[in-house]
């Protein structure tokens, strides 16, 4: 809701009535029958919302600011729609007087987001969402507002040792698990299955390393001692690695962990020529989508980007304002478009946002 009219008006149609008895309901002022109080107060509950709280925190005029940390949303569509559901909750918020400063970092490159963290340092945000691609730079910037008593909360990637008040994202074990088990569908007997990082220091980064236990530990379960899994960590500029892992006989089905590289194997996959290899990915990316309903690629695990940024907003928002604890962990559903449903998925999106 943009504004408090949209919001009143909301309640209004909620409970059967009319904004002006909402008004009055909310604001304590003229004559309401019990009928229509109770019919008000019945919606306020269902919405949870609370009019005496939201009152005298107004009345302080306070600005609440909340420091976003993520890659930089113009290089990366990826982290374009995290910046959309920011913006989206941001806009929801703005009547409480709620300011989002973005800190943007270089996805490659630690030595920027250390950059970015001091900027943050000296700003002395209210509240922080944070996605913490790189696990050791996160751990001292994260304890540093423990100390000071700021909230925070992750997207994306989990730290359960910093104690966040909120993780929004999905089980990466588990989606590296899905990952194995939809690039060997089919198969039976020997073969090589490859698992790659493009673009990321895997060193760094829990969520690649989450994604690669789980798509090995696929295999030992389900097929030991007959699969050979390779793991690359590559460049976009390291094509040779690519093109000889491409070029092994043996090789059935690979997954690529990263958002943006799976776009550039599917198109090194098209170049080669080579048929019958399963590819799967991440993420409802432009070119992700063109190659999935090509067929180049088979699957793609959406993560949600949008929805995961927009909870967090919505979480450190209510803390802030209304001292709501949310709930310790939200993990996303494992989603997997396929070229035959990839259309009605992208026209359920268009719906919702």
């Amino acid at each position: 809701m943009s504004n408090s009219k949209n919001r009143i008006k909301d309640i209004a149609k909620l409970a059967g009535v009319s904004v002006g008895t909402v008004d009055r309901v909310l604001h304590e002022r003229g004559k309401v029958s019990e009928v229509a109080m109770k019919k008000v107060q019945d919606a306020l509950e269902k919405i949870n919302y609370e009019p005496n709280l939201l009152a005298r925190t107004l009345g302080t005029k306070k600005k609440h600011q909340i420091a976003v940390l993520i890659p930089n949303a113009e290089s990366d569509e990826y982290w374009l729609q995290s910046k959309e559901g920011v913006e989206q909750a941001a806009s929801e918020w703005a009547q409480y007087d709620f300011q989002i400063a973005y800190y943007f970092f270089d996805l490659s490159d630690k030595r920027s987001f250390n950059q970015v963290a001091e900027a943050v340092y000296q700003a002395q945000p209210d509240g922080i969402l944070v996605s913490p691609i790189f696990y050791q730079e996160t751990l001292p910037f994260l304890a540093f507002f423990k100390n000071k008593s700021v909230p925070y909360v992750l997207f994306n990637t989990n730290i359960p040792e910093v104690r966040a008040i909120s993780f929004i994202g999905q089980n990466l074990y588990e989606s590296g698990k899905v990952g194995g088990e939809l690039a060997s569908l089919g198969h039976q007997g020997y073969g090589t299955f490859a698992v790659l990082h493009i673009h990321e220091e895997i060193q760094n980064s829990v969520h690649l390393i989450e994604k690669e236990k789980g798509f090995r530990a696929y295999f030992e379960e389900n097929h030991p001692g007959r699969i050979l899994v390779k793991s690359l960590s590559l460049s976009s500029s390291q094509e040779d690695g690519i093109t000889e892992l491409l070029a092994d006989p043996d090789l059935n089905g690979i997954l690529v962990t990263t958002s943006k590289g799976i776009s550039m194997i599917a198109a090194l996959l098209e170049k080669s020529g080579r048929k019958g290899i399963k590819l799967v990915g991440y993420d409802l990316l432009e070119n992700n989508i063109a190659y999935l309903k090509t067929g180049t690629i088979d699957f793609l695990i959406h993560q949600n980007p949008r929805r995961q940024a927009y909870l967090g907003i919505n979480y450190l928002a209510n803390h802030l304002l209304l001292k709501k604890v949310p709930p310790s962990e939200v993990l996303f559903p494992l989603e997997i478009i396929t070229p035959q449903n990839v259309n009605s998925y992208l026209n359920y999106i268009l719906k919702i946002y």
